[in-house]
């Protein structure tokens, strides 16, 4: 589907053929000067893509894939490792195999911002099946199958990175992290290609969509759009606010009534009665059932409609909007997990 990587270029830290690794702290030389380092961040609050209906263009701009998992931070630190959610969670226990394989790195101190996915038989992410390994929403299996695919680098022995340009921290990434490696941590690599083009071609390998990035940008928290997504299928976040019974369906939920945040408000944007498998319905159900409340959080006209309590965040696959205001083509993914701090979909004001 990609181009080969390209060759990298003369690397910034030792040989090419030496690994990066810190040397053996020595006592200093008195008559030479102290070099600045900066102090490890406890925590990174991460980056993050603006939706964008179409690819940028200009020579600025360079394309990865967009992966369909948990955003982590994986900090190696001199007393070991720590892996914490976008939300700043640490949940290095649940990643048994992403820590193991951070703590071969030849490095000292580190810390990597990426995407923790499952892929499935074809190579692709899969968010359900990272839930299933997970034990689910609220669960506390440790997940074996789960990669690590790292695409910044942020802090590298001693030094805070974000202020250096993407292209640098790439540059450095791209030395630490082998492309085509096949460990439990990989690169996310960067693919020369035309943003539309590679856009169409991951639509067509069933991907959910590319991630676009300001090459000169230095690493800044928050969603300022020196990252862009564009999505093949449109994949948001929002409130389930009740269900309505089905006689025939699994677990009897016959639709899931959803809500989008406006202002301080959730707003009913309709609902989805398809993508349930027999396993997560009944769970669902089951979480559904002890929420149950008489006062909709929302305004609804559904006759016969079960509300709950407005506590359940789904994600769910779309394609378009409707003109009054309501999903089209909606399907039920997954329940996110309320650590992995999911933005609930916000509309316009």
């Amino acid at each position: 589907m990609t181009k080969p990587p390209r060759k990298p270029s003369k690397p910034l830290l030792g040989e090419s053929d030496a690994l990066l690794r810190s040397r053996p702290r020595r006592r200093r030389d008195p008559d030479q000067p102290n070099l600045r380092l900066d102090p490890m961040p406890d925590r990174i609050e991460p980056c993050l893509a603006l939706l964008k209906p179409k690819p940028p263009k200009g020579d600025n701009w360079v394309f990865e894939i967009k992966w369909d998992g948990y955003r982590l931070a994986v900090h190696i630190e001199p007393t070991g490792v720590r892996i914490l959610t976008r939300g700043g969670h640490e949940w290095t226990h649940r990643f048994p195999a992403i820590e193991q394989a951070a703590r071969q790195f030849p490095v000292a101190t580190a810390i990597l911002d990426g995407e923790a996915v499952v892929l499935d038989e074809q190579g692709r992410p899969d968010f359900g099946l990272l839930q299933q390994s997970l034990g689910g929403r609220g669960g506390k299996k440790r997940s074996s199958t789960a990669l690590f695919m790292a695409f910044d680098l942020l802090y590298f022995d001693g030094h805070d990175l974000r202020n250096s340009e993407l292209s640098m921290r790439r540059h450095l990434l791209e030395n630490l992290v082998p492309a085509e490696g096949q460990g439990d941590i990989r690169l996310s690599e960067e693919v020369e290609a035309d943003g539309e083009t590679l856009l169409r071609i991951a639509c067509s390998h069933g991907l959910e969509g590319i991630i676009a990035k300001d090459r000169n940008s230095a690493y800044h928290s928050g969603r300022l759009g020196d990252w862009l997504k564009i999505k093949c299928v449109q994949s948001d976040s929002f409130v389930i606010i009740g269900y309505e019974r089905s006689t025939v369906a699994r677990a009897g939920i016959g639709r899931l009534l959803l809500a989008a945040r406006k202002g301080k408000t959730l707003v009913y944007i309709g609902g989805v009665g398809t993508g349930f498998n027999e396993r997560n319905a009944y769970k669902l159900r089951e979480k559904l059932d002890g929420l149950i409340t008489s006062t909709p959080a929302a305004t609804v006209d559904r006759k016969g409609a079960i509300f709950v309590k407005p506590q359940l965040i789904a994600e769910i696959e779309y394609r378009a909007w409707t003109d009054d205001g309501k999903l089209r083509h909606a399907s039920y993914k997954a329940l996110r997990e309320a650590r992995d701090n999911a933005s609930v979909y916000l509309l316009d004001t």
